[in-house]
């Protein structure tokens, strides 16, 4: 055992219980050193676990193959295990706390036999904030240390800001693949039987059987939104999967805008936009999660608590995410099941001609002939966010930066219009509470399926979710009776298509346009038109200046079709009706407000 360097006596105790429990060859304390990343990326190397990329190429970074039978978010086996089973509510899985407890007590029983236990203390957000939010990942795969110090601010600082006594969330995880002597490790260790519970009222995460990033990585979805979104719930402050971005004028106007995004609907492409718009400027904040609390001057304030990017790969490349290129030519990343080449670089679906052989993520030779993509479409790159090249300074700041509007945006093919500004807050809460979005493999189960994706937060609301939008409706009481102090709420579609699937919209870069016409809306300058569904931008008032697109295309992108919303209605009726009397009465009216004015429309 490595010496722990705390005397924090609830922390030590912990560390003993649950090695008596999993029994674990040794016990390692992280520093968070670069000495320790050698290391443990060696013996991952030796292992076959990582394989090393070319050093002129990707200095520093390793490639990762996952089991197939471990790729995605597995929300099948996602729990909340609130002490009342009414507290989770329809859009969680639940089980009782205590009979979860025993349970994974006796999966957890010997699990990290033959393995080490790797104690990784953290925080998320900056040390200096006034009540740093701290954790600790018990962990036996090396491969989540090593992406927990690319994901958050990790180690021996950490333990210090601790001292003694502070409060952090406890956060167990085992691949559950004990290893007898003298037998062979599999390349990745995971276990069929999978659970990733959360215990809200303890503030506490078991996870077992995945090494999956989302899975495992647990200060991320599963503290800084699932736990975290219960404490914001107590505590009076927001908890959300949303990107940040600073957005400067060319008159130096800035503007900060959070953006509420599924899982691989361009969020990270959107949070390091280069705007083609010429004067404008787009600075990253986060790209996944925000939290946001009410300021002294009665406005919504933002931070990401992450220090790293864990984004979707295929699709990125320098004409959709220039910026995120850059930061992975720095190196210091993982990449997990993407495609190697031949010359020790990695390749995934989008990023240009492929070459002429690679090898693919299950470890099989690749040509441009296969039939099946080189790369998983849920493989990841996993990057330090201080790589990125536009990062705002203000990103460093603990107290984080002033939201002046929240963008909600899905995967729609039809319906929905490329940007509406919602009339009011609770409206705005409305558009996010009924989000929808085609599903993507960023979760295990069928893509392209339309669902329900509030505030893109499905997943990962730590409580009932009629509660949640309740939540919502009451923050705007923090902006001290001033609703202009609120964000402004819109509703993005960059995903639309014409008759023939065509995309009737570029996105990427000329999303700027968009952006314009928000900021615009803020300034109170922009043309809209009002429409059953709230204030649509007319195509004059997109800036296209430069952009060849079909006058028809752009307006068919704008369009409100009444039938299409009609149809509309009856999905979102059923989906309110899954919360009971949990659903705020006031969305309930919003609906009936909504319908009224489809049946007036022309």
């Amino acid at each position: 055992m490595t010496h722990p360097h705390t005397s924090h006596p609830r922390l030590l105790a912990w560390v003993d219980e649950v090695a008596a429990l999993t029994t674990p060859d040794r016990i390692v304390w992280c520093d968070g050193s670069d000495a320790e990343w050698t290391r443990l990326t060696d013996e991952l190397v030796e292992s076959g676990a990582l394989v090393r990329l070319d050093e002129k190429k990707k200095p520093n970074s390793f490639w990762a193959r996952t089991d197939p039978s471990d790729v995605a978010r597995v929300e099948e086996r996602t729990f909340i295990c609130s002490a009342d089973e009414a507290d989770a509510g329809p859009t969680n899985n639940w089980m009782a706390p205590a009979e979860m407890k025993t349970l994974m007590t006796e999966l957890y029983r010997g699990s990290m036999k033959g393995r080490t236990m790797y104690v990784v203390p953290f925080c998320m957000g900056p040390l200096d904030a006034e009540n740093p939010m701290f954790g600790v990942e018990l962990t036996d795969s090396p491969y989540v240390v090593a992406s927990m110090r690319i994901m958050t601010r990790m180690g021996a600082e950490v333990l210090s800001a601790m001292g003694d006594d502070a409060d952090y969330v406890p956060c167990l995880h085992s691949i559950g693949a004990p290893l007898e002597p003298g037998q062979s490790d599999a390349a990745w260790p995971c276990n069929e039987t999978k659970y990733i519970s959360h215990f809200p009222e303890t503030r506490e995460i078991w996870s077992f059987g995945s090494g999956y990033g989302g899975n495992s990585l647990l200060g991320k979805k599963c503290y800084a939104l699932r736990i975290a979104s219960v404490a914001a719930r107590d505590e009076g402050w927001l908890a959300e999967h949303m990107l940040i971005m600073k957005l400067t004028s060319p008159e130096g106007v800035v503007r900060y805008i959070a953006g509420a995004f599924p899982s691989a609907c361009g969020k990270t492409n959107l949070a390091m936009l280069e705007p083609t718009l010429p004067g404008w400027k787009v600075e990253t904040v986060g790209d996944d999660i925000a939290w946001m609390r009410f300021g002294e001057d009665g406005r919504l304030w933002a931070t990401n608590p992450e220090f790293g990017l864990f984004g979707v790969a295929p699709g990125t490349d320098f004409h959709t995410n220039p910026n995120a290129m850059r930061t992975l030519a720095k190196g210091n990343s993982v990449f997990t099941n993407v495609a190697l080449t031949d010359d020790g670089d990695i390749w995934w679906e989008g990023m240009g001609e492929p070459p002429a052989h690679l090898t693919d993520w299950k470890g099989q030779d690749w040509t441009p002939e296969s039939e099946a993509p080189s790369s998983h479409p849920n493989s990841r790159f996993c990057t330090p966010i201080e790589q990125c090249p536009i990062l705002a300074d203000e990103y460093h700041d603990p107290r984080g930066v002033p939201i002046d509007a929240i963008l909600f945006g899905g995967r729609r093919k039809t319906t929905i219009p490329l940007v509406t500004e919602a009339r009011d807050w609770v409206h705005g809460v409305y558009l996010g509470a009924t989000l929808s979005s085609e599903t993507t493999a960023a979760a295990v189960g069928q893509v392209g399926v339309v669902r329900r994706d509030p505030m893109a937060m499905l997943p990962f609301i730590g409580y009932h979710a009629g509660d949640y939008f309740q939540h919502w409706i009451d923050m705007a009481k923090g902006a001290s009776g001033d609703a202009s102090k609120l964000p402004k709420v819109f509703y993005v579609n960059w995903f639309r298509r014409d008759a023939d699937g065509g995309f009737l919209w570029p996105g990427f870069g000329e999303n700027s346009r968009v952006l314009k016409w928000v900021v615009e809306r803020l300034d109170g300058k922009a043309d809209a038109v009002e429409t059953a569904i709230g204030h649509v931008a007319t195509p004059a008032a997109i800036d296209v200046t430069g952009l060849d697109i079909d006058p028809a295309a752009l307006e068919a992108v704008l369009r409100v079709d009444k039938d299409e919303w009609l149809a509309e209605l009856p999905q979102i009726t059923e989906w309110f009706e899954k919360f009971g009397d949990k659903l705020p009465a006031v969305l309930w009216a919003e609906l009936d407000a909504l319908r009224a004015r489809l049946a007036d429309a022309r």
